[in-house]
């Protein structure tokens, strides 16, 4: 499978047989100034209903948006919803954020969206074995470099995808990569927006691929 990121919190993964997921695209405006998003999917995953996360309604082809938490089938794929907290205070500040989980050839990818706190014990137990984690890096509004350092700790994922930080397209007041990425092993700076990741052929190591973003 291929997983490129489009920018912000938005990903698209693409299937062997062409089967296309989007996470969380945003929409442009109020300090997003990545372009707008002009793919297609089969399938929308949508962490919470902020502007810069929930924008599924302009994604063509179609998708079955998903915002909600439990288990679901769609179009082959197992799609897994989390329930977990866009803040340290159990969603009085933010509200509500949800994990979502889904294999895509082989791969077990998890996409994080806005999280807010550490995970409990029963929430990583929900989430099972990851292969690929998206995880937002840029503190303020989600989990900063040190908390998310934890959730990497106690997921212990083979691939690591930085995402939600200060990019120059984006102009929220959070944190670059860089924090994150301070004293950490294994870091592979992707010189493309898109990198394809083989179940079987994934680092023994949990590696950290920071992509440029498309968008």
């Amino acid at each position: 499978m291929k997983l490129k990121w489009l920018g912000h919190a938005c990903f698209l993964i693409t299937s062997d047989g062409g089967l296309r997921i989007i996470t969380d695209p945003y929409a442009v405006g109020g300090g997003v100034g990545y372009s707008p998003i002009r793919e297609t999917a089969d399938i929308v995953t949508v962490s919470h209903g902020h502007a810069d996360h929930n924008n599924a309604a302009t994604i063509a082809g179609n998708p079955e948006v998903v915002t909600d938490v439990g288990v679901r089938k769609l179009k082959g794929i197992e799609v897994k919803g989390v329930d977990t907290h866009h803040d340290e205070s159990a969603g009085k500040a933010r509200g509500n954020n949800v994990v979502f989980c889904f294999s895509v050839d082989g791969v077990k990818i998890c996409h994080l969206g806005d999280l807010g706190h550490r995970l409990s014990s029963q929430q990583v137990a929900e989430i099972g074995a990851v292969d690929v984690l998206l995880i937002p890096v840029g503190g303020f509004f989600t989990i900063d470099a040190v908390v998310a350092s934890q959730v990497c700790d106690d997921l212990k994922p083979r691939v690591v995808v930085p995402m939600h930080y200060k990019t120059s397209k984006l102009e929220y007041p959070v944190a670059g990569v860089d924090d994150f990425l301070k004293g950490k092993k294994n870091v592979k700076n992707i010189d493309s927006s898109e990198v394809e990741l083989k179940a079987g052929q994934l680092p023994g190591a949990t590696e950290i691929m920071v992509l440029k973003h498309a968008m």
